[in-house]
């Protein structure tokens, strides 16, 4: 049996994450999707720049996240695009997030949307919030590495 097209494809990324909090754990969760929102998903109509995940009754959802209907869709395609949607964990993984999220300062926040062997996966990690000199500290180590590729990639030319 070949690979899907999009399997291990990258469909949505949320880039504010890692700028607004410090990743300490990641988890693999599967979506329970209504419809033909895989079709949308795949076809690259999703964000999750808003999205946040809430846990209630021992169950995980993920909230806010915008899942655009599908043009060609009938009338299983789901009305409301930002509806929340089941999160598919380990009970042992919910608990641990659970206890983690109730420490000051610590959120659940997505991280990616992708797709392995034909099932919609999300990258969801623990993230500690980052205070304002958290982040220029971030964007001033991101600046100094940035330079040091660059004057190494001049002198690998002059080299040669």
């Amino acid at each position: 049996m070949g690979s899907k097209k999009n399997d291990g494809k990258q469909l949505a990324q949320n880039k504010k994450a890692s700028h607004d909090y410090f990743i300490e754990e990641t988890f693999e969760a599967g979506m329970v999707l209504k419809g033909t929102e895989i079709k949308s998903l795949r076809s690259g109509r999703a964000n999750i720049n808003d999205a946040f995940a809430t846990i209630r009754n021992g169950e995980i959802f993920i909230n806010n996240m915008h899942i655009s209907p599908f043009e060609q869709g009938n009338m299983h395609n789901p009305s409301d695009p930002t509806r929340a949607r089941k999160l598919l964990l380990h009970k042992e993984q919910i608990h641990k997030l659970y206890g983690q999220t109730k420490q000051e300062g610590y959120a659940i926040v997505p991280l990616k949307i992708y797709v392995r062997n034909g099932y919609a996966k999300l990258l969801i990690g623990l993230g500690k919030g980052k205070k304002k000199y958290d982040k220029r500290e971030s964007a001033a180590k991101r600046d100094a590495q940035r330079d040091i590729q660059r004057v190494l990639r001049e002198k690998q030319k002059v080299a040669r």
